[in-house]
This record gives structure tokens, C-alpha cells and sequence, in this order.
């Protein structure tokens, strides 16, 4: 082929010059063959032109793909490919590769074990390649065939594993050997437990000790969570948790941040026993670092750490089922019944949401050492040390720990409250029962305080606590009593242990039989506060509280629980101390009410208390992000606290965050829904009065804000009678449906249409509503409203919201009469309607029916029609366009 150039117009052909023309050279290339053109390309002296060679790879492939050595001809010459000197082509190469492997993939039966033999070893080799544009090229590829599940189970093992464990030897480069051991940590969830724990491991555990490159432990540290999830809570706490504990005193503080970042991963692949006694302890270390980012890092990964202590007891190992949503929450272990309000469904949601850990039971033994976590140690190795704060050593024959412990369940050796709970005062008990005031000789027993021997409460026999259970029973709902009742439960349990067990548990005794009165964990005291019982507190000579006043130290106490580590709690609750703010985070505060929910569930609504304070203080910061949390998770803390305590504590923070700006409004508009199906019937009412308020926001262009409105006043309907929807939302469906944007319109007709479906059980207010769309939408002198009548009639029609004897007693006659509209759009949306919904039901087909008629002469008006559109579907029955088609291709025009 040549290019004519010709001098002027008018040239003779003596004039015409002749140039050759580069496409000469490309038919050339069309002769040649696509192994030809591999061939003389690859070998070219040109970069660009080998660069072009590896991008068109891919196409070559496929143009050969019917012929089986054609294309392993073609992945032979990729091996030659492989070798080029420019890194550049080399990289070319590495991003086209995950792409040839799944055309091999797909066309196996043409190229057996093309990818194994030809594509796997490029990828391998070039994972230690000298450049490194080529090695982050080939581990995104390794990555992705490894995620695309490309790469056969048998290759990992022979081929990929042994490469990367070698580049991580300590004679490697620095760069490939970080490089690597983030590649390992990252495929260790990809090939799972049994190659990790085999072939990584021993070499993870060593790069975690790695003195000379910080790069590498910080690796290491960052994938800790992942590595530990894989291998399980036995090869974690036996091999890993040491290495952890190094890494959290590392010297390098960019190391120590990247342990905190992970350790709730960590914390829940260990027993509760390790992450009570061992991890709460680092963890506080951990907070009080010195670096302010690893502080930070620490209290931003609070909560999640306190979230994994939540046990499966605390929602129950098994639901049953009650009534209107009520459920049973059955301990297997204890049998203890708990009334609810979450359905399987919404627990296991709520457990995602909050971040609860699914963690395995593992108590310690009453006679095994355990570590406080109270205890603030800077040593990794004096935190895996035995702690002095611990229960007593077991000792030889003569002790009273070692006969009992054989035969007694390991649920009964061990409670939380007796072993976390600080010592409570002293009281005396007057049991009110039937009426009568009948007060209880009380036996007395010795305890210890201080090294001196006092009187101390009574120690309720067998009966009695049985008694004080069944009369607490009737107010099992309410928390406080719930956690008496547990307390009572287990006191219960330890008179049915023999006197040896009651010795060790509440006068431990020395090997010649003395008492021991330095024991931290000796029940000094029975704590009894119910309904049907008074208490008298005895404060000694030097203190006197009335009821109304509390000290210091009882507002202290009253934050105390046994779920978590108390130290964890005080850390938590001091996120909202304003010094935090200026010492660690600017932003904690968000952090705080971020988790708060997760820390709930983990205490649960018995421990509420211990949070409610934080909480009216998060509501009241004076940053909106904060309050906006809460506003997005107020609905989620209502399924934790229950009705009762809801009402009290989180309705007034609710009203306030409906008058707050609307960043914050829309957290709450975001879950109206949820949050009000949780009220009370008649506190839910009075929000009736303040759904209108929605309609103003602080900026009128926010249009999603009036959408999600209608959305959530479509779900509200299920909550309300029909007379409280058409007297409250019923003008706030309609002034939506006149709003200026399309997507607010489409949803609040089909709030209006639920709202048909709402009120047609009863006459009157059906009549009613309906006579006043047709007044306001049918009659209306905009287009618009017009176009919205016919919407809602083909949705009240189709969604089945009205029966068809109603709606052709109040509808049909006024939507016939828009045939004549002046509008196109409103006829061509009338012969929607009247083709897809009226006529496809029996009811308007029968020839006994009289509205048969109207509608067969409508639709021959609309055949008629002067615009082409509107005849289109009078006449045809397209099948394709249906509602949700309509709406999207009608209402945006109309924007």
C-alpha cells in the first residue's frame, strides 16, 4: 500500500510522488504467523517492541487457543520472555500473567499443566528478581492466583512455600527478606493451618526475634492476629504468645503500635484464662507507653480487646423461640433462663456488628496460678512470669485443695464474681417475707481484713438461699436483680461442696492448718440487695452515709463488675477524660463511642451502670463526629439494654440527638425505625408529633435526608394504627411526594401506597385518603402530580395495597380521565398502567363487569393518540418494560 500525495488538484500523473507508507511494514506482519510474529519480535533490539510483545501475550494465546501446540509454543517463547535484561519487560510480563493463567485455566483440556509448568516458576523466580518494581509485581500476582485459587495445593507446598522460606533466611537481602515474610503472612489464611503451621511457622517465630531488622519484626507484628487465627489457640499460646509479649516491649515504638493495632486478633484465639490473667495485663502496658502513637494505637484497639471477653454465656449457647419476638436465652451450663428481646437472627447480627469474638470457654482452675490483670508489670517475661497476686500454691498431701478438685465439675470450681469482684462492705440481713419482718439469727463466721479477725456477715444455709432465690424470681427482668440472683446462684452451688472445698474457697489454710489472711480472693462476704430484702450497712465508728449521699469510694464501686479486668474498665471509662485528648488522641472520644456498644454486650445490661455515665457524657461532646456515632448506634444499644433501661437512660439522649445538627439527625432517622419497634406502645406514640421536624434540615439541598425519611416511614406503618398514619403520616407522605427531587418522589408514592394498604381495613378513612390524593394529585394543575396519581395507582394495583372492587369504586374513574391529558407523559405512564396492571387482572376482563367497557375505550383513545410514544403501549405489550423500569426511565426525566 502506497500514499498519493498530490501537488494541487488539477496535477497530471507525471506530477504524483510516491511515499512508502508504514503500513507497508504492517502487512508484512500480517503474513507472518502469530508464532512469527513472537519470534520476530521477541528477539528485537527495541524495548518498546519487546514491551509490546509481553502486553499482547494474552491476544496471541487466544488467536492460537484451537491449536494445542500452537499454544505451547507460545508459553515457551514466555520462558524466553522471562529472561529479558529490561526490567521493565520483565514487569510487562508479571502483570499479564494471572491473565494467562485463567484463559489456561479455562481451556485446561487444550493446555494441560500450562500454568504449573510454564507461568508458577516465572512467578517464584522473580520473587527474589533484582528490581524491585519486578518482585512487587510478581507478589501482587502470587497474591492474586492464590485468591483466584489458580494454583494447585500440591505447587504450593513444593514450589511456592519452600522459595519464600528460603528468601526469609538471615543471610537474605534486607528488602526480600521483609518483602517475603509479608507475602507469608498474607498467604497463611490462603493455604490454612496445616502448611502454615508446618512450613511457616518455625520461621515466623524466628522473624519475630529478628535483632538486626526492625522492618521485619514490624511485619511480623502487624500480621501477628492473622498468623494466630490460622494456626488456632494451642500452637498461639505455646509458640506465639511468647514472641507477642517480646514484640510488645520492643525497642522500636513503631513495632510496639503495630501489636496494638492487632490484638483483639490475638486475644481471640486464646483461652480466657491467657487473656484474662496475661493479655489484659500487656495490654495496659500498652497504654501507658511512652510513645503517644502506641498509646494511640492502644486505646483505639480498647474496646475491641474488651469485646472478646464476652463468653457465649452471656447470650446463651442455644435460643428458644418465644412470643412476638421474645426469646429465651438458655445457659447450657447452669440452666439459667433470661428473658430477651433479640431473635436468633439479630444476635448473631448484633455479635458481627459490636465486634463480639465467638471465643471457647477455658476457666482457670481455682488452684492454678493466675495472674491479675489489676497487675501493671513493664517486663514481658515478669508478665509471663507466675504473679504474687494469685490464689495460693497447691501444697502436699495435707492440703485441702487436692482431694475435693478431682471430682468436682470445673463450672463449680470456679466463678467470676468471687474471683474479680473487690470486697464489698459489711452488712446484716433482715429477710422480709409474706409480709412479716422475720429476722434471721445470724450465724457468724471469721474472715480476715488487714490481719485482724472481726465479725463479718451472715453465711446463709442451703434454705435459706433457696428462699431468697425464689422470691427474687418473679423480678427477673429487672438487671440488678438478675445479678443477685446470680451471685445467690453460686453461693447455692458452694454449699453443696464438701467442707474441704468451702475451706479453700473461704478460709484458705496454710499446710499446718492456720488461716491465711493475705489472700486477695477470700469471700469475706455475702453481698444480698433485692426488692424483699433491707439492708443495714455497717461503716464503722468513722463513717456514717445516709441513703442520699454517696462517697467517692462508693461511686467507685459502683463501676466495679466481673466481666473484664477492672483495669481495662477504669481505661476504658477514662477515654472521655479531656486530658486524653490532649496526651494521646484528638479524636478518643470518637473511639470510645465507636466500641461502647461492643463493651455493652460484653458487660451486659446488669453492668450498665458501670458504662451509663460515659455514655451521657459522649452524647454531650461537644464534637458532632462523636455524637454522630452514637446517633448511628443507639438502636444496637437498645437490642442490648432492654425496654426498661432504654426507656430510662436512652430516650432523653435520643430526643436530644433529634434537635442536634443534621450530621447527627441522620444517625437516627438512619434506625428510626429500629429504635422506636423497641419503645413502649405508648412512648413510641409521642413521636408522632415530632416526624414532621424531619422535614426541615439544615440544608434544603439534602435531599437523601427526606429520602431515607420516606424510607424509614414506609416500616414505620407496622408500628401505628391506621387512625395515628392518616392523622400524623399521612401529610408527611403527601408533601414528599411533591418533592423537587425524583428519587424522593418514587419512594414516598410507594410510602403512599402502603399507606393505602394501612387504612383499607377501615372504610372511613380509606374513603377519606383516597378522595383527597384524587384532590390533590389527579386534580392537580402540575403535570407532575398527575404523572405521581398514575404511579401510585399501577403500585397500589400491583403490590396487591387495595382491593380491586376499592380501587374501582375510588381510583379507576379519575385515572381514566387522564387520557385526555394535556401532557404526553402522563398519557404514555396512563397506558402503562392500564396494559401491564389493570388489564392483566381477571376482575377488569369480565364481560359481566362494567368497567370493562370504559377501559376498552380508553385504551382505543390512547391506540389514537396524536404521540407516537403513548401509541407504542396502548397498542403493544412490551415485555421487557415493567414498574421499576417505568419509574427509573420516566421519573428522571422529570427531575
Amino acid at each position: 500500500m502506497s500514499l498519493i500525495v498530490g501537488v494541487d488538484d488539477y496535477s497530471s500523473e507525471s506530477d504524483v510522488i510516491i511515499i512508502p507508507s508504514a503500513l507497508d511494514f504492517v502487512s508484512q506482519d500480517e503474513m507472518l504467523t502469530p508464532l512469527g510474529r513472537l519470534d520476530k519480535y521477541v528477539a528485537s533490539e527495541n524495548i518498546f517492541n519487546r514491551q509490546m510483545v509481553a502486553r499482547s501475550l494474552l491476544d496471541t494465546l487466544k488467536a492460537v487457543s484451537e491449536d494445542e501446540r500452537d499454544c505451547i509454543g507460545v508459553l515457551e517463547r514466555v520462558g524466553r520472555l522471562a529472561d529479558d535484561s529490561e526490567p521493565s519487560v520483565r514487569a510487562e510480563l508479571m502483570e499479564q500473567v494471572p491473565h494467562i493463567a485463567i484463559f489456561c485455566q479455562e481451556n485446561r483440556p487444550s493446555i494441560p499443566f500450562a500454568f504449573s509448568k510454564y507461568l508458577l516458576p516465572i512467578v517464584v523466580r522473580y520473587l527474589a528478581d533484582q528490581n524491585n518494581q519486578v518482585r512487587k509485581t510478581s507478589q501482587a500476582a502470587l497474591l492474586v492466583l492464590l485468591e483466584q485459587e489458580l494454583v494447585e495445593r500440591g505447587d504450593i507446598e513444593t514450589l511456592v512455600c519452600p522459595v519464600l522460606v528460603d528468601l526469609t533466611a538471615p543471610d537474605s537481602n534486607d528488602d526480600v527478606k521483609t518483602e517475603a515474610m509479608a507475602i507469608i503472612c498474607k498467604m497463611a489464611p490462603m493455604v490454612g493451618k496445616d502448611i502454615t503451621e508446618r512450613l511457616f511457622l518455625p520461621r515466623f517465630c524466628e522473624m519475630c526475634c529478628d535483632c538486626r531488622m526492625f522492618h521485619v519484626r514490624k511485619v511480623c507484628a502487624a500480621n501477628f492476629g492473622d498468623i494466630c487465627s490460622v494456626v488456632g489457640g494451642e500452637a498461639t499460646e505455646e509458640l506465639l504468645l511468647p514472641r507477642f509479649f517480646q514484640l510488645c516491649s520492643d525497642n522500636v515504638w513503631g513495632v510496639r503500635k503495630a501489636c496494638a493495632e492487632c490484638f483483639m486478633t490475638v486475644s481471640s484465639s486464646t483461652s480466657q484464662e491467657v487473656r484474662r490473667t496475661k493479655l489484659s495485663s500487656l495490654f495496659i502496658n500498652l497504654i501507658s507507653d511512652p510513645s503517644r502513637w502506641v498509646r494511640q494505637a492502644a486505646f483505639q484497639s480498647l474496646g475491641q480487646f474488651i469485646s472478646t471477653f464476652a463468653s457465649p454465656n452471656s447470650v446463651g449457647q442455644y435460643f428458644r423461640e418465644g412470643e412476638e419476638g421474645e426469646c429465651n436465652c438458655v445457659n447450657s451450663q447452669n440452666r439459667c433462663n433470661l428473658n430477651g428481646f433479640l431473635s436468633v437472627k439479630e444476635i448473631h447480627q448484633a455479635c458481627i456488628v459490636l465486634l463480639v469474638c465467638n471465643i471457647t470457654k477455658n476457666e482457670p482452675q481455682p488452684h492454678e496460678k493466675c495472674t491479675s490483670s489489676n497487675e501493671k508489670d513493664d517486663s514481658p517475661a515478669d508478665i509471663l512470669a507466675p504473679s504474687s497476686f494469685s490464689l495460693p500454691e497447691p501444697a502436699e498431701e495435707e492440703s485441702p485443695f487436692v482431694s475435693p478438685l478431682d471430682n468436682i465439675p470445673e463450672q463449680e470450681l470456679y466463678n467470676s464474681f468471687h474471683f474479680w469482684r473487690l470486697p464489698i462492705a459489711e452488712m446484716d440481713l433482715e429477710l422480709l417475707q409474706q409480709g412479716e419482718s422475720v429476722q434471721e439469727e445470724p450465724p457468724s463466721y471469721v474472715s480476715s481484713s488487714q490481719g485482724k479477725t472481726k465479725a463479718s456477715a451472715p453465711v446463709l444455709d442451703r434454705k435459706q438461699l433457696e428462699e431468697l432465690i425464689e422470691n427474687l424470681e418473679p423480678h427477673i427482668d429487672d438487671p440488678d436483680v438478675k445479678a443477685q440472683v446470680d451471685v445467690l446462684t453460686a453461693a447455692l452451688r458452694a454449699t453443696t461442696m464438701d467442707s474441704h472445698l468451702e475451706d479453700a474457697f473461704l478460709e484458705p489454710r496454710d499446710s499446718q492448718g492456720g488461716h491465711h489472711y493475705d489472700n486477695p480472693f477470700g469471700v469475706h462476704q455475702m453481698p444480698l440487695i433485692g426488692r424483699n430484702s433491707t439492708l443495714q450497712m455497717n461503716h464503722g465508728d468513722d463513717s456514717e452515709l445516709s441513703d442520699s449521699s454517696f462517697s467517692p469510694e462508693d461511686e467507685k464501686k459502683s463501676k466495679h463488675q466481673d466481666v473484664i479486668p477492672q483495669a481495662l474498665l477504669d481505661q476504658y471509662l477514662s477515654m472521655t477524660d479531656p486530658s486524653r485528648a490532649q496526651t494521646v488522641d484528638m479524636e478518643i472520644a470518637k473511639h470510645c463511642a465507636y466500641s461502647l456498644p461492643g463493651v455493652a454486650m460484653t458487660l451486659g445490661r446488669q453492668n450498665w451502670h458501670c458504662l451509663r455515665d460515659t455514655y451521657e457524657t459522649l452524647a454531650s461532646d461537644m464534637q458532632w463526629k462523636v455524637r454522630r456515632t452514637l446517633a448511628f448506634s443507639i438502636h444496637e444499644l437498645a437490642l442490648i439494654l432492654g425496654d426498661q433501661l432504654t426507656a430510662a437512660d436512652l430516650v432523653p439522649i435520643f430526643n436530644g440527638f433529634l434537635k442536634d445538627l443534621d450530621e447527627v439527625r441522620v444517625g437516627v432517622l438512619k434506625h428510626l425505625y429500629h429504635f422506636l419497634k423497641l419503645l413502649h406502645q405508648d412512648t413510641r406514640r409521642k413521636y408522632l408529633y415530632q416526624l414532621q421536624e424531619f422535614l426541615v434540615t439544615d440544608n434544603s439541598r439534602n435531599w437523601r435526608f427526606r429520602s431515607e425519611l420516606a424510607e424509614q416511614l414506609v416500616l414505620l406503618l407496622e408500628l401505628y394504627s391506621g387512625q395515628d398514619v392518616y392523622d400524623y403520616l399521612r401529610p408527611l407522605a403527601f408533601s414528599l411526594c411533591l418533592d423537587r427531587v425524583s428519587s424522593v418522589r418514587w419512594t414516598s408514592y410507594k410510602l403512599v401506597s402502603e399507606i393505602i394498604r394501612k387504612v383499607a381495613s377501615c372504610q372511613v378513612l380509606l374513603a377519606d385518603f383516597l378522595s383527597e390524593l384524587v384532590e390533590k394529585f389527579c386534580h392537580s394543575p402540575k403535570w407532575s402530580g398527575r404523572q405521581a396519581f398514575t404511579f401510585i395507582c399501577q403500585l397500589a394495583i400491583e403490590d396487591d395495597c387495595v382491593s380491586l372492587e376499592q380501587f374501582s369504586e375510588h381510583l379507576l374513574a379519575p385515572l381514566l380521565q387522564l387520557a385526555s391529558d394535556p401532557v404526553a407523559n402522563v398519557r404514555v405512564l396512563l397506558a402503562k398502567t392500564i396494559r401491564q396492571s389493570l388489564l392483566e387482572r381477571e376482575y377488569f376482563l369480565h364481560s359481566a363487569n362494567s368497567h370493562q367497557e370504559a377501559l376498552e375505550q380508553t385504551l382505543v383513545a390512547l391506540q389514537m393518540d396524536l404521540d407516537k410514544d403513548v401509541k407504542y403501549f396502548a397498542s403493544v405489550h412490551p415485555g421487557s418494560t415493567r414498574l421499576s423500569e417505568d419509574a427509573m426511565s420516566t421519573t428522571s426525566s422529570t427531575y
